[in-house]
């Protein structure tokens, strides 16, 4: 969206959404036809018809105040789910923060989950149609703390030391594009806009400054007394927060798990202290495997959850929990094992004929048999029903495959 289309949508576009019936996508054309009819300008007329679509379907980020919203696509992708936004903004109420400079914005997500705690937001975005967005939604939403979005860059910011700054550099590279067209992403620090040098150097001016990242962050890249928070959302891994300075409640590594209308589940560093090594314990059928939800395995903290059931990860680098415990830990899933089995088609295709499995999920985490190449050479339908599910992973004596049963 252009910086016009998006002042056309503030300036008049408010009235004609307002007056939309609920979104549906098999009336959009009768819809757009008969707004035509009623003299209004095509332009405004098909930028009102997406946001209809997008406000639809962003109540899945942003609940009821997604009707409220103006989006664009990209915006909406790359948004902040709320109840991570509120997370981010309760950290920085917690500190005792006043005002929060959001340096790249993007739509206002994590500017709307300060307001929300009661931190004024000073939003900030380069991307001048994406501003006018933003500060339309702070405007509208806001909670009587003053905030307001503007264009402009983050190297221009110049927030106070007692003031807060909240970083989300863009992580897409201009010009690139994947298969699908979109804009390709960048898992390297330097890539970042703006980089992470900046990011740095603002947290030793501004003690409260914290940062979202990929969730691929590299736990090395980490600076001295500041703390790495791998989020995840109702099971999906969605970032990488960095803090310094008051936002620290622990430094170093943690895993933050966040559920709709659960409260938060946290693990660290302590919680994964002397964890039994890896392949310490049998891989037998009967035995239980703990799957721990990703935030855990991506910062580094399987440990914990080796200690919580009294067991050690099949290898290495696979995650996978193997003991003699049923325990139920807020961070893992449970799986009994009914078969271990050598990771090659031979034994997979006996075992299926021995049950008379026809329908099959396959995982895998390591070895090196492909999931879609194995289901075409063991001749399993995707149509025959899941009957069974087979991990492909690492053990013990290396590759093999596991047939699961989840618990509950």
């Amino acid at each position: 969206m252009d910086a016009d289309t998006a002042r056309l949508l503030v300036e008049d576009g408010l009235d004609v959404l307002a007056g939309l019936p609920p979104y549906d996508p098999a009336e959009d054309l009768a819809l757009g036809t008969r707004l035509r009819a009623e003299g209004l300008d095509a332009t405004l007329v098909a930028a009102v018809l997406t946001q209809a679509e997008l406000r639809a379907q962003g109540r899945a980020k942003f609940g009821d105040d997604a009707a409220r919203m103006l989006l664009t696509r990209d915006g909406l992708e790359q948004a902040t789910r709320r109840e991570v936004a509120d997370h981010h903004g309760a950290r920085f109420a917690a500190a005792g923060v006043p005002r929060v400079h959001d340096l790249g914005c993007g739509l206002g997500a994590d500017a709307l989950g300060l307001v929300r705690a009661g931190v004024s937001a000073y939003a900030i975005d380069v991307d001048e149609s994406t501003a006018l967005l933003a500060d339309h939604n702070l405007r509208t939403l806001d909670r009587g703390t003053g905030s307001r979005a503007r264009w402009g860059r983050a190297e221009g910011a110049d927030p106070a030391p007692e003031d807060g700054v909240w970083f989300d550099p863009a992580r897409r590279i201009p010009g690139r594009t994947d298969a699908s067209g979109r804009t390709r992403r960048t898992f390297r620090l330097e890539d970042m806009t703006p980089p992470w040098e900046l990011v740095v150097d603002t947290a030793a001016r501004v003690p409260a400054t914290g940062v979202k990242l990929s969730p691929a962050f590299p736990a090395h890249e980490l600076p001295a007394g500041s703390q790495a928070e791998w989020v995840s959302h109702d099971g999906d891994l969605v970032e990488c927060a960095v803090w310094w300075g008051p936002l620290v409640d622990r430094a170093g590594r943690t895993a933050t798990l966040l559920g709709t209308g659960s409260a938060p589940v946290v693990v660290t560093e302590a919680d994964a202290a002397d964890a039994t090594p890896a392949g310490s314990v049998a891989l037998t059928p009967g035995s239980v495997l703990h799957e721990p939800d990703l935030a855990v395995l991506q910062a580094g903290l399987v440990g914990a959850l080796t200690r919580a059931v009294d067991g050690a990860e099949i290898a290495s680098g696979m995650g996978y929990v193997v003991s003699d415990s049923d325990t139920c830990v807020p961070y893992a899933r449970r799986h009994r094992v009914v078969e271990v089995l050598p990771a090659n088609v031979k034994a997979v295709k006996a075992w299926l004929r021995r049950e008379g499995i026809t329908g099959l999920t396959i995982k895998r985490r390591g070895g090196r048999l492909d999931p879609d190449d194995l289901r075409r050479r063991l001749g399993v339908s995707r149509r025959g029903g899941d009957q069974a599910t087979l991990l492909l992973t690492v053990g013990p004596d290396g590759p093999v495959a596991l047939v699961l049963d989840a618990l509950t």
